[in-house]
């Protein structure tokens, strides 16, 4: 499994994708909202926490369409399927080089940007937490949508159209949570519902995963 996770972080390195280009991607959405929106500090600053968070949320998304594709273009994917370790764990192990690679990049850099968006003080500290408790289940949720959609000509678009639906409820709670932390109110109720779904994420997704896989491979 070790074996596996280091390659999977030696593969997105060397592909480009997942840890710069979803910086890129995030950094640049964050500094086009003040074009858009105007330079007012009291709106930027409360529309910051959302911003981030659909920012964090697309910038996972960029990086779903090559997740399983490149092993399955080499054929990796029927040596896992017929390997000794369970698929279930090498999709598991798949989702947490994505989060590594993406989501982890974004949680770091999430509170240097707020800056840009003049993000409350108070919110710092709770969009961090609410981005390392929620971006988990963006990566499980892309592993299941990419098992789904692996083989599929044009599957990028397929897979996001798939996606995006099931990422809704993570972002509204993780979005709530960091405008609770800005606004000085109390987070714990959407923080314990987005802990729940990455929870849940994690320990249902890479066997509806696997199931969608071995389906594809037949």
């Amino acid at each position: 499994m070790i074996a596996l996770l280091l390659r999977d972080l030696r593969l997105a390195l060397r592909a480009g994708g997942g840890f710069g280009l979803g910086l890129a991607f995030f950094l640049i959405l964050t500094v086009l909202v003040p074009f858009s929106v105007g330079p007012q500090s009291t709106l930027l600053g409360t529309i910051a926490p959302g911003i981030l968070w659909l920012g964090a949320l697309l910038a996972c998304l960029l990086s779903l369409d090559r997740l399983l594709a490149l092993d399955f273009e080499d054929g990796s994917l029927d040596v896992l399927a017929t390997a000794p370790i369970p698929l279930e764990g090498a999709l598991a192990v798949k989702g947490l080089a994505h989060w590594i690679t993406t989501g982890l990049p974004l949680v770091v850099a999430a509170p240097a940007l707020g800056v840009l968006l003049n993000l409350p003080g108070a919110g710092y500290g709770w969009l961090v937490v609410s981005l390392l408790l929620g971006t988990p289940a963006l990566s499980m949720i892309g592993v299941f949508g990419a098992a789904l959609t692996v083989g599929i000509k044009r599957g990028g678009l397929l897979l996001s159209l798939l996606v995006l639906p099931l990422y809704v409820p993570t972002l509204i709670f993780g979005a709530e949570a960091a405008r609770r932390g800005a606004a000085g109110l109390d987070p714990a109720t959407p923080l314990l519902m987005l802990t729940g779904l990455s929870l849940g994420c994690i320990a249902l997704l890479p066997f509806a995963a696997s199931a969608a896989l071995r389906m594809n491979l037949r």
